[in-house]
């Protein structure tokens, strides 16, 4: 069973006191009112029910923490005191100190517990023979040695076990506390986180006609044909030679484009997420009870 710090457990808790507040009260011993300690915190279970208190005994026991069960507990605020039921000195060496970096699990509450058990707490058998106490569940029940008469302490079952099954220890005196309950709705508000979409981003390709000029050079051969200054004149015969299949040979050339393709980075796109914050009002209707009461010519005080 998991327990919680009542501060931990709901933050407001002084309003469903009225204001007054638990941690800080003194603790008492019923009967003989020697102080026994503060109380310094309170602890509650799942559901919220109020288990144990944590006890400072600074006027028993310097520097010690012990868990009184609330059961043995009796909260006066009247007088701003919290009296313990059947707590003896003895007890309180006995009990287990309490350490708020300490895990509590079953075993450490069973030895807190089997400190405040005693014979007292059961019913005295009328049977001869083996008996059973009628007032507790069947397999926290105590069996009796009939040699001695004595009643031996009962077990429990880790798996099983539950506050309800003590009473003495976990059960609210109501002789003592009679309370009633008024009861409020509250607003809570809360964030669901759901899914509006989806961006999916990729890319694909694109093709395109690329044009790029290019000057190029091509050759050409240009025959002309002009009459010299001296045409007509004779010449000698051996300045004349005559030849056959003389022939002149220029090489012709020109340029061809060559194009090839390379490839650049263009950009680079970057993806990222902001969050837009924005307050979303809301209503409702909430209910509240409110005490009646009705005294007739009774003089009632109210608090």
């Amino acid at each position: 069973m998991v327990l919680y710090k009542l501060q931990d457990f709901e933050p407001n808790y002084r309003d469903t006191f009225e204001g007054h507040d638990i941690n800080g009260l003194g603790v008492y011993t019923q009967g003989t009112d020697e102080k026994v300690g503060t109380v310094s915190d309170v602890l509650v279970d799942e559901e919220g029910h109020f288990r144990y208190l944590v006890v400072d005994l600074g006027f028993w026991i310097f520097g010690k923490k012990v868990l009184l069960p609330i059961g043995r507990a009796r909260i006066d605020y009247n007088v701003d005191r919290v009296y313990t039921i059947g707590l003896t000195r003895e007890q309180a060496e006995d009990l287990p100190e309490f350490n708020e970096r300490q895990t509590l699990d079953y075993d450490y509450e069973e030895r807190v517990r089997g400190v405040y058990r005693q014979p007292a707490d059961y019913v005295q058998p009328v049977d001869p023979l083996l008996t059973v106490d009628p007032l507790l569940p069947l397999e926290a029940t105590p069996l009796i040695d009939t040699t001695y008469q004595q009643p031996v302490t009962p077990t429990y079952n880790r798996d099983s076990y539950n506050y309800e099954q003590e009473p003495s220890l976990f059960g609210l005196n109501e002789q003592d506390n009679q309370t009633l309950r008024l009861y409020e709705e509250r607003l809570i508000a809360s964030k669901r986180r759901q899914k509006t979409g989806e961006v999916t981003i990729g890319k694909h390709v694109e093709t395109d006609t690329a044009r790029v000029a290019v000057p190029i050079e091509r050759e050409r051969v240009v025959i002309e044909r002009v009459t010299p200054a001296d045409a007509g004149t004779a010449v000698s015969g051996r300045e004349a030679d005559f030849r056959e299949g003389e022939v002149a040979r220029i090489e012709i050339h020109e340029e061809t484009p060559e194009i090839r393709k390379e490839a650049f980075l263009r950009e680079e796109v970057r993806v990222r997420k902001v969050v837009d914050q924005d307050t979303v009002e809301t209503q409702e209707t909430v209910r509240r009870e409110e005490l009646d009461i009705n005294s007739g010519n009774l003089p009632v005080e109210e608090r």
